[in-house]
């Protein structure tokens, strides 16, 4: 039964309730990078395709189940049983840097920061991004609340009132299309000033520069591929993801209070797409 049906008196409906699943996420020995680890925390690159955590769909297979083998007990329980040591999320097919937290004094001080969004400290985040368009400035703000779509509640939208407040600062990296004409596309850094659920895939669609790849809020641009030479138009349609990459973060330690930076270089499926579009 569609979810808009409408229901009529007397009517008779029965539900399936699906079997219940072991709230526990179990260890499994999931190749994981490791960029930085001590005893209060763990920095990971996490590649494209991997989702944070257990929920709906992916019970199994997470980041969460990789780091539960690679750090046994020593997880934060802040989180939950489903979320041991998260602090911070990136997308399933955003690929980068992410902190979690292996003790709860760790956890406190790194989700302190992150709720300050680094007004008052050093945290940084940066992400990478190839977009369609080329904004014609170089740099700019997007302030623009953000909620779940009325539409399609798997869906983020942006909304006049009410919504999450949400600020993603953009600058402009690199221009690509002929010589004559660079505004195809452009490799655009996003700085977060907050961190909400797809923020800056929403956010630069909504300036009208969707990320290359994206297929909930880039469809409509879709066609824009045809109009590629051949080399590169193949290289888009390969690209099975967002093209967006978590390359910067940067922290305090929330026990010793130095200031950690880690970078993370381009993967390879987003390092082949950068490079067809600086061979256009």
């Amino acid at each position: 039964m569609e979810p808009k049906h409408r229901v009529n008196e007397g009517w008779e409906i029965a539900i399936t309730l699906p079997e219940p699943v072991d709230a526990d996420p179990e260890a499994e020995a999931i190749p994981i990078t490791v960029v930085f680890e001590d005893a209060h925390l763990i920095v990971v690159d996490k590649p494209a395709g991997l989702v944070v955590h257990p929920g709906a769909g992916n019970w199994t297979g997470t980041l969460v189940n990789a780091l539960l083998h690679h750090c046994g007990d020593s997880l934060s329980g802040i989180g939950g049983v489903k979320r041991p040591g998260i602090v911070h999320r990136i997308d399933k097919d955003t690929s980068g840097l992410l902190v979690v937290a292996k003790s709860d004094e760790a956890h406190q001080g790194l989700a302190a920061q992150f709720a300050d969004h680094g007004k008052t400290g050093p945290l940084e985040r940066a992400y990478s991004a190839l977009v369609w368009g080329a904004p014609q400035s170089l740099k700019g703000t997007i302030n623009a609340n953000l909620a779940r779509s009325q539409a399609n509640r798997q869906k983020i939208a942006v909304v006049k009132t009410s919504g999450r407040h949400a600020v993603t600062h953009w600058q402009v990296k690199e221009r690509f299309g002929p010589a004559q004409d660079p505004s195809v596309a452009a490799l655009v850094e996003c700085r977060l000033e907050t961190g909400r659920t797809h923020q800056i895939r929403v956010h630069m669609a909504h300036i009208g520069h969707p990320l290359i790849g994206d297929q909930d809020y880039g469809t409509g641009f879709k066609t824009k591929a045809n109009r590629l030479p051949p080399h590169l138009k193949d290289r888009v349609e390969r690209f099975s993801r967002q093209a967006l990459h978590a390359g910067l973060l940067a922290f305090a330690h929330p026990v010793t209070g130095e200031t950690l930076r880690f970078e993370s270089p381009y993967p390879s499926d987003f390092n082949d797409l950068l490079s067809g579009f600086r061979h256009f």
